[in-house]
């Protein structure tokens, strides 16, 4: 797919990573990935799960809320979006403005067909309800990815292959090389995770997305921060003046009552 800005909500110039594999980001199957994979590379992503928590932890999760965006030079681009996804049903909500400052409240279910939206606090139905909720799963499939990402090394579908040592400020990195088989959006995404090794955590990735040409996009991970016993990135940075952020991550064990199912 060519890299169409499915962006309508989103800061223009915001990086397109990982419009990938959203029903594998749904998924809490152990030993998924492809049986391409090589066993070098399996092990070190076990090893990063480890160190994020722990698979028991994240199979065990309800769910979680974060917010998602961007800053340049010190200033925010666009409006930040929050999210709260509960994983054990597949509700996701988010929440923001769009450029034109119109309030937004979009709910779906990744399970099965059912959403909800609002703008400005109005019900919207019918063919409008649609095309937000497509733009509601974008949302989702990207803001998740830069999010999660290394919580989800062995999701059905992705290759991994172990692609090397890197040295690279004093430290010493395992790459593992990512690519998807017949998944999500736009399959044709190449990734290039680089794992600590002392800390066995994702230090940085270069990715090249499907449609671009070299060479890769390198972001630093950076910043992380604990809830509920998972460790979490919260910045991105591709350089020093650009940061892809999450913030405010709360590991969620109960939802309130109608948080998927009213504005």
């Amino acid at each position: 797919m060519t890299p169409a800005p499915r962006r309508a909500l989103i800061c223009p110039w915001f990086a397109r990573a990982a419009l990938y594999a959203l029903a594998a980001l749904l998924s809490t199957t152990a030993h998924a990935e492809t049986p391409a994979s090589d066993p070098k590379a399996v092990a070190i992503a076990d090893q990063v799960m480890q160190a994020l928590g722990g698979k028991d932890h994240w199979d065990k999760m309800r769910g979680l809320r974060w917010t998602f965006g961007a800053v340049v030079n010190d200033t925010v681009r666009g409006t930040p979006r929050r999210h709260s996804w509960d994983k054990m049903t597949g509700w996701h909500r988010v929440e923001g403005k769009t450029r034109a400052g119109q309030a937004f409240c979009l709910i779906h279910n990744m399970n099965y067909e059912k959403s909800m939206a609002w703008m400005d606090g109005k019900p919207i139905e019918g063919d409008s309800l649609a095309k937000l909720t497509k733009m509601a799963k974008s949302m989702w499939t990207n803001d998740t990815y830069w999010f999660l990402m290394p919580y989800k090394l062995r999701d059905p579908g992705v290759n991994l292959k172990y692609a090397g040592e890197a040295k690279l400020g004093g430290q010493t990195y395992d790459k593992l090389a990512l690519s998807f088989e017949h998944v999500g959006e736009t399959p044709g995404d190449r990734y290039w995770v680089y794992v600590n090794r002392a800390t066995h955590r994702v230090d940085r990735w270069d990715f090249l997305l499907e449609g671009d040409k070299p060479p890769p996009e390198t972001w630093r991970w950076e910043d992380w921060t604990q809830s509920g016993g998972m460790w979490f990135c919260t910045a991105h940075r591709n350089n020093e003046k650009t940061n892809v952020f999450t913030r405010d991550v709360q590991v969620v064990s109960q939802f309130r009552p109608t948080e998927f199912s009213a504005p």
